[in-house]
């Protein structure tokens, strides 16, 4: 099994950012293109892409479906999307549109039944994202905090049939202090259900680690910030993980 880099492309405002640890107010802009950005990834060897409606994640509905069309339509390869995905018509509105994977995080926690449903009828396409701040779910664009823990979240979605478990150390995401990889395999371990790891990832040396432990069950990889400040080579990073 095959590490899969997953270059990261966050939507706010029609532009390309990222957040230190999920602050909307914290945020970097990277370019106004996102269909441009998803076709400098292909270039660089990307046959996977994840891309975040970040305003949507707030709003509870889709804010940038434009710049998610035009992505889907220009990416070769495929592309799985989160953000805002709340209910069984956003969810078949992607796949119709051609998004590979739909992510689904909020929703999985307040109606794991929709999530259940979506999986049995579009079967590989859906993941749910396991976003934990001190061990804990965080939901709503991470604005809040559950007091359910990520692990027995996850746990919940064993039998049905869920293509990957998206885990993110909110913590780390956006601020290049490295994947929580520990956090990340101990879940992967935990659980029959193959794990991507996300937040923090800071260069080559975490994919070569994450790559090792394909084995356990860490399927891939989600890198943002590190790619656009020219910390890490989406090329090399692709080419690691292929070694491993």
């Amino acid at each position: 099994m095959t590490l899969i880099i997953f270059p990261a492309i966050d939507l706010k405002g029609g532009q390309v950012v990222r957040l230190a640890e999920g602050d909307m107010d914290r945020a970097t802009v990277y370019g106004d293109d996102p269909a441009a950005q998803a076709m400098l990834f292909a270039e660089q060897g990307a046959e996977y892409l994840h891309v975040v409606d970040l305003d949507g994640a707030f709003a509870g509905k889709s804010v940038n479906g434009e710049a998610v069309a035009e992505i889907v339509k220009r990416f070769p390869g495929h592309v799985q999307l989160g953000g805002g995905i709340r209910d069984r018509v956003g969810i078949e509105r992607w796949f119709d549109m051609g998004v590979s994977r739909v992510v689904i995080g909020t929703a999985a926690l307040e109606n794991p039944e929709l999530v259940r449903e979506a999986a049995r009828d579009f079967p590989g396409g859906i993941v749910v994202a396991v976003d934990a701040k001190d061990g804990f779910v965080a939901t709503k664009g991470w604005a809040d905090v559950s007091t359910i823990e990520v692990a027995d979240m996850a746990r919940q979605f064993e039998d049905a049939g869920v293509a990957a478990l998206l885990f993110t150390d909110v913590g780390r995401d956006g601020m290049l202090k490295g994947a929580n990889v520990q956090a990340t395999v101990d879940l992967a371990r935990a659980v029959k259900i193959p794990v991507i790891a996300s937040g923090g990832v800071k260069g080559i040396a975490e994919i070569h680690v994450l790559a090792l432990h394909a084995r356990d069950g860490i399927e891939g990889v989600i890198t943002g910030r590190a790619l656009y400040d020219g910390r890490l080579d989406l090329a090399a990073a692709i080419a690691v993980a292929a070694a491993a």
